[in-house]
């Protein structure tokens, strides 16, 4: 009795957890910063659209040393080749976040959201969760 009992408990539990929703959280670089992201759907044009309302994107602060600058790539990773770079300091867009080569550990790149290019989350701060991509 008591078996079915704990058996019939654990499957209640892992049922309750299964419709928990699970949020994707990439590392945002040197410094943590806690950050909310509301649930975007991308519609056609690939602008997140939230309950009819669209979305800003993310935004997020290259993290370099002083006059270093970040080199944004053509695809999420290292072998990728550079197509421009950004100042440490600059504040821009992040689209989504990916998966690709890592960078002192951390393999999460950022795919920007009003040019082309990833760069690397390890030298972003993103300002708040950013989606995945």
């Amino acid at each position: 009795m008591n078996r079915r009992l704990f058996r019939n408990g654990v499957v209640a539990l892992v049922a309750a957890l299964a419709m928990v929703p699970a949020v994707a959280v990439a590392d945002s670089g040197p410094y943590r910063h806690p950050g909310r992201y509301a649930h975007a759907v991308h519609h056609g044009g690939g602008v997140p659209v939230v309950a009819g309302r669209h979305v800003r994107h993310a935004r997020g602060e290259a993290v370099t040393p002083p006059r270093v600058p970040l080199n944004v790539r053509s695809g999420p990773g290292i072998t990728y080749r550079v197509i421009d770079q950004l100042g440490s300091g600059s504040v821009h867009g992040l689209r989504c976040t990916t998966t690709g080569s890592r960078v002192h550990g951390n393999p999460h790149w950022y795919r920007l959201a009003h040019r082309p290019g990833y760069v690397s989350a390890h030298y972003v701060h993103a300002f708040r969760t950013v989606p995945w991509c």
